[in-house]
């Protein structure tokens, strides 16, 4: 008796894949409420949950970006069906970072928060990614894409800009150890230069 054939392996692929997805999406909130709970914050929680939050809505923004290059790589088309929820999962923890910041860290002082995103660039830059990831997620579904035809593609392509503005974000938060977003920002010019056509040696003759 034959096995199942391609079309049967993506469909279970992407059926036992995407509960697998969405539950390692939620483990770093899982991770951040025991260490609330645990007090295990630090000295400063709300700058603890404020770089947690921040940390993983990039790092799930730069795993959406890789989910092309990882496609192109392996031949598996499924792939792109895993490439919505975690964007939308980085949106959801960009959000949460956004309202750790104006509720915890802020007190919803709008004159402060007025005055930060003018005085201070890093939160400026941070600000203009979020704005810009909005939009993205209010059109993830498939009618949006179906309503929006080309101009679809088009403003999700702005992607690329809201990930630079989210490193450099974090690059000028950062004063002294720029390890972790310089890490970030290899990551990022790898999954840009993989979407760059390079020519191929030899002209593409064997």
């Amino acid at each position: 008796m034959a096995g199942p054939g391609p079309g049967g392996q993506e469909s279970a692929a992407v059926r036992y894949g995407k509960p697998l997805v969405f539950l390692l999406c939620l483990l770093p909130l899982a991770l951040l409420a025991w260490r609330i709970t645990a007090g295990r914050l630090g000295a400063n929680p709300v700058e603890a949950v404020l770089h947690f939050t921040g940390a993983w809505g990039l790092r799930l923004l730069l795993v959406t970006l890789a989910v092309t290059p990882l496609r192109r790589l392996t031949g598996r088309g499924w792939l792109l069906r895993f490439r919505r929820m975690l964007g939308l999962f980085a949106f959801f923890y960009v959000v949460l970072h956004v309202a750790v910041y104006l509720v915890l860290d802020r007190g919803l002082a709008w004159e402060e928060i007025v005055t930060d995103l003018s005085k201070r660039p890093y939160i400026m830059v941070g600000f203009a990614a979020f704005v810009l990831l909005v939009p993205l997620a209010v059109t993830s579904t498939r009618g949006w894409v179906r309503r929006l035809g080309r101009r679809w593609q088009l403003l999700h392509r702005s992607v690329y800009l809201i990930a630079v503005l989210g490193v450099l974000h974090f690059l000028w938060l950062v004063k002294a150890d720029l390890r972790e977003p310089l890490i970030y920002a290899a990551v990022l010019a790898a999954l840009l230069a993989a979407r760059v056509p390079w020519p191929r040696l030899g002209g593409g003759q064997n």
